[in-house]
């Protein structure tokens, strides 16, 4: 007589192909003993005092008045400052016979272009100077300079 067809294999996938449909079968019916849920007042969800969404209407005592024109949108405007234009700095590099160089600003630390067209005097490596910025071709670079 032969082996029977049936391996270990076999059997378990069987259990496993049962139990997932018991388990559908009871989601089923659990679904089916709970009342559906549905309209416009299950979908509603509002937003409590500390920003947190929830189920449950806020309480009106606790109810703050805003004024449309306080709030803000975006980012907040700042306030003009008077900043000084002229800024201080020491010349890191400086090629005198290509006529270009770099100037290291104290404060920021920042190193701007600077050309020999927008110098007011001479100046070399390790001088400090005072110099205004504008916008060039590349970015920021440093004119109406002068030595300190």
């Amino acid at each position: 007589m032969g082996k029977s067809q049936e391996t270990y294999n076999k059997k378990e996938k069987e259990k496993k192909r049962l139990k997932k449909r018991q388990d559908k079968e009871a989601k089923r019916v659990e679904r089916k003993a709970t009342p559906k849920r549905s309209g416009f007042e299950n979908m509603i969800s509002y937003v409590d005092e500390y920003g947190n969404l929830s189920d449950t209407p806020p309480d009106r005592t606790k109810r703050v008045e805003q004024k449309a024109e306080d709030i803000e949108i975006g980012v907040p405007r700042r306030e003009k400052e008077e900043i000084d234009p002229i800024r201080k700095g020491k010349v890191e590099f400086f090629n005198s016979e290509k006529g270009f160089g770099f100037i290291k600003e104290n404060d920021s630390n920042e190193k701007f272009f600077v050309h020999v067209s927008s110098l007011t005097e001479e100046i070399g490596e390790n001088d400090k100077v005072s110099f205004e910025l504008e916008m060039g071709m590349k970015g920021l670079n440093a004119v109406r300079v002068k030595k300190v």
